[in-house]
């Protein structure tokens, strides 16, 4: 295996290492209610997807 011939500074590291982070799930308005919740997915207040209701929610 390859090894090194000179050792990377800390700066080179961190910067590289400065991008690996988490972003924000995706989030969109329910067509049913206006509720905020995750594309492709069932809307967790009304239980409608696509004009369809999938589940029954109690309020």
């Amino acid at each position: 295996m390859a090894l090194p011939k000179r050792r990377h500074s800390s700066s080179r590291r961190d910067k590289r290492k400065a991008n690996w982070k988490l972003s924000a799930p995706p989030a969109c308005k329910c067509g049913n209610c206006g509720a905020v919740k995750r594309p492709h997915f069932v809307c967790p207040k009304c239980g409608y997807y696509r004009d369809e209701e999938i589940i029954v929610v109690e309020s």
